[in-house]
């Protein structure tokens, strides 16, 4: 009998990934093993296989399906082989440029010097030289990346090349009909993730007076297409006290999740909003209180709190993000960060950097780790600044910082978000400890968060010696 491999899965090997398939929906690559690999390279339309056990499961598992002799598979699913390194997804920043002057965001507006805009064709030429090291999929971002005037363009584009996009992050204001048609059109169905900053304070923060208005309408007809919507929330001082409230009409409008994000002492926004930010204490109290309350409502939307607690209702469940390991995983050669490490940021300007909240950073810096119209993706993947950084090690962290060497923390934080380390560093060190997870660790926040959400099952409990 003849088989061959289903249309929705592609056969895949990088530098250090030997066997590997890409399944479109799912944005990063899934293992096989060796056997699998070696029988599914056999499902070409051209061998012919005897039944066994293992051919069902992979049947079973929807990879493979029955074909005629000469049947063969569609291009993208061949084997495709990469002499780079394994990085199987892109957050894109078409434009620095947006529709909002909101307090908070160095992409605001009126920050001209950030205001710039990657034209239609240097976006083609970014998502070929994408596809080139194997991307497989993709966060659109900004600025508001929906200012762009070839927005549905650059998304047809990158379905035209077999990848797609699993995020756009976007505030909701040119959301139409129309363009989630054209979604629907070219078989595009994102998480689209809109930010909403709290029942009477949206319009604030975002400086535009039906800000509120115009986005609850793009998130009540994003659901009513059957797009999933993910809420980004700020919170400070200023709207801390309606985020309960804000959960609740998020919920009842079918948000699949709320991100509540502490709003960071960025230049800006103290300017905009002086002495707003809730500091690291006051958050994790304020945040603990919400988390409290919500776990004894009926809502069923899950919550994540930035770099504190996420909340399953379903499941009557919550993780602590400040443990990212435990002691059986910990290898002090895994990355120091795993987004970092999974997914290339690039910026309106066309630079690499390891995460786009770092993209200011280096900008302000003066700093260039790569930029891809300058050197091709596929040697910064290779060897490069940007790599270094991106694949950096927790050894690495460990030999340049004392402090998270001699932690006894360390193994279940790993340092916490190298982001949030070059944020609080006085000297710029990429290997600064993230001073959030120091608090939490310290401070006594572990045994807080338990003793308060004891009627729920924590998922992943402190593991150390």
């Amino acid at each position: 009998m003849y088989y061959r491999l289903k249309d929705n899965i592609a056969l895949r090997k990088w530098r250090y990934v030997d066997r590997a398939i890409y399944v479109k929906g799912i944005d990063h690559a899934l293992s096989v093993s060796p056997k699998d690999f070696e029988l599914l390279l056999l499902c070409d339309g051209e061998h012919d296989i005897e039944p066994n056990p293992r051919l069902a499961t992979l049947l079973a598992q929807d990879y493979i399906e029955e074909c005629q002799k000469g049947d063969r598979a569609n291009p993208w699913s061949l084997l495709h082989e990469y002499d780079n390194y394994y990085f199987p997804k892109m957050n894109l920043m078409i434009t620095g440029k947006c529709n909002l002057n909101c307090l908070h965001c160095f992409n605001a507006k009126d920050n001209a010097p950030l205001n710039t805009e990657l034209s239609y064709e240097d976006v083609l030429n970014i998502l070929d030289q994408a596809k080139e090291i194997g991307v497989h999929a993709f966060t659109l971002t900004g600025g508001e990346p929906l200012v762009h005037h070839r927005f549905l363009d650059i998304v047809k584009a990158i379905y035209e090349r077999d990848m797609y996009v699993f995020e756009l992050n976007t505030n909701g204001l040119l959301i139409n009909q129309a363009m989630l048609d054209e979604f629907k059109k070219i078989g595009c169905n994102p998480l689209i993730k809109i930010s909403f900053d709290g029942v009477g304070y949206h319009n604030w923060i975002r400086q535009h007076p039906k800000a509120e208005e115009m986005t609850l309408k793009a998130i009540e007809l994003c659901i009513k297409n059957g797009f999933k919507v993910k809420a980004q929330v700020q919170v400070n001082r200023k709207n801390v006290d309606v985020i309960m409230k804000t959960a609740q009409l998020l919920n009842d409008m079918g948000v699949v999740e709320m991100r509540i994000i502490r709003t960071t002492e960025a230049p800006r926004w103290e300017k905009n909003s002086p002495q707003s930010s809730l500091t690291i204490e006051e958050y994790y109290s304020r945040m603990l209180e919400f988390a409290n309350e919500y776990i004894h409502s009926r809502m069923k939307m899950n919550v994540d709190i930035w770099q504190f607690v996420r909340l399953f209702p379903r499941q009557q469940m919550y993780n602590l993000v400040p443990i990212a390991c435990n002691k059986d995983e910990f290898n002090i050669r895994i990355p120091m960060c795993k987004g970092n490490r999974g997914m290339i940021a690039v910026s309106s300007h066309g630079e690499v950097v390891p995460c786009l909240q770092m993209s200011g950073y280096f900008l302000e810096k003066g700093i260039s780790l790569g930029n891809l119209f300058k050197t091709p993706l596929k040697e910064l993947v290779k060897d490069s600044p940007y790599l270094n950084l991106a694949m950096a090690p927790l050894f690495k962290q460990i030999i340049e910082n004392d402090k998270c060497g001699n932690c006894k923390y360390y193994k279940a934080c790993t340092g916490g978000c190298p982001a949030l380390g070059l944020l609080y560093s006085p000297n710029s060190d990429f290997y600064h400890e993230d001073i959030t997870k120091c608090i939490f660790f310290e401070n006594g926040w572990y045994k807080k968060v338990i003793d308060v959400l004891k009627d729920w099952k924590l998922e992943n409990p402190l593991d150390i010696d």
